[in-house]
């Protein structure tokens, strides 16, 4: 019987790629989720009853211990943004993540591979980034020879952050900005995935900093997107006094409606917008993994096309303009 791996968040962003490529692999995979039915998409990664979404609510012991009984392996890719609630950072990314594993010590699973974040740090002003350092922490004094990945921002066809981006070009004139000269290094989600199956299968452990072929400020990424949409936006780069403003005001509207209007953007992402979120030198990362990153140029095209004017047909009506009447 093929090896068992449960993968905490599978059916999330990074989580259903990794799920995908364990199942291409002959793994049985568990997806662990809130909502195993909104997850049910995920049984189609493999044959019939390859990958299968069970309960789970990593802030209960024994609702994490069922959804690993019996795994070879475990992946952790819950994440959070919200820093209020029961699902808070501390909640999900520091006693979350510690719960896994700790669980996974106790249980006797060989491996573990834990999603973190470039950032993570103790001593960041970010509640963010000290979660996620938290989070590595715990893993880490549980499972010494977890693999621990910290991808810069992830990039991709289900991501949050060029579609979000995208769609507000082709709805408004202006793309505001906080922290335009702020660097990043975006990432694929699925080199990230190729990245965690290594880890899984044993191939390597330790700390793993993700960060794809291309280093570029907030801004340079905007205009990239915007040339990949074919759309003219003004990009307006907010001052930090300025965004630390409009953050406390959204925050405090979405306190008082209790959420019905989420905040824009929060204190503690423009506290984390100060900061680069690239690759650290000298730190491992793809290379020492044997991959070779994709490019934003090579993927970003095959699924932002979607924001042009004329959408799929924008090929095609630059081509016919250049056919001549006969």
């Amino acid at each position: 019987m093929a090896n068992l791996v449960t993968i905490y968040g599978g059916s999330g962003f990074v989580g259903r790629y990794i799920a995908r490529r364990l199942a291409a692999k002959g793994w049985r995979v568990r997806v662990a989720v809130r909502r195993p039915n909104e997850a049910i998409f995920v049984k189609t990664y493999g044959a019939p009853g390859q990958v299968e979404p069970v309960l789970c609510n990593i802030r209960d012991d024994a609702s994490v211990r069922a959804a690993m009984a019996g795994a070879a392996a475990v992946v952790n890719c819950v994440g959070t943004f919200d820093a209020r609630g029961k699902n808070n950072f501390d909640a999900v990314q520091a006693q979350g993540a510690g719960r896994i594993a700790r669980i996974a010590a106790e249980e006797n699973v060989a491996r573990m591979v834990h999603l973190s974040a470039i950032g993570a740090d103790a001593s960041s002003q970010s509640i963010y980034a000290r979660s996620k350092a938290a989070g590595e922490a715990a893993v880490l004094a549980a499972m010494p020879n977890a693999m621990i990945l910290r991808p810069s921002v992830i990039f991709g066809t289900e991501d949050q952050f060029f579609n979000r981006f995208a769609s507000m070009a082709s709805l408004s004139p202006m793309i505001p900005v906080v922290g335009a000269e702020t660097r990043f290094q975006p990432v694929h989600v699925d080199d990230v995935a190729q990245a965690a199956v290594a880890g899984v299968e044993g191939a390597a452990t330790g700390v793993f900093e993700l960060g794809g072929p291309d280093v570029a400020s907030f801004g340079a990424l905007m205009k990239q997107m915007l040339t990949v949409i074919e759309r003219r936006r003004l990009i307006l780069n907010l001052p930090f006094p300025i965004a630390r403003l409009v953050a406390g005001m959204s925050d405090l509207v979405a306190r008082m409606s209790l959420g019905l209007v989420p905040a824009q953007i929060t204190p503690d992402q423009v506290r984390s917008l100060t900061r680069d979120n690239i690759v650290t030198e000298g730190t491992k990362g793809f290379a020492d993994l044997g991959i070779v990153p994709s490019s934003m140029q090579a993927i970003l095209p095959t699924y932002l096309w979607r924001f042009r004017a004329s959408g799929q047909y924008a090929d095609i009506k630059r081509s016919a303009k250049n056919l001549r009447a006969h």
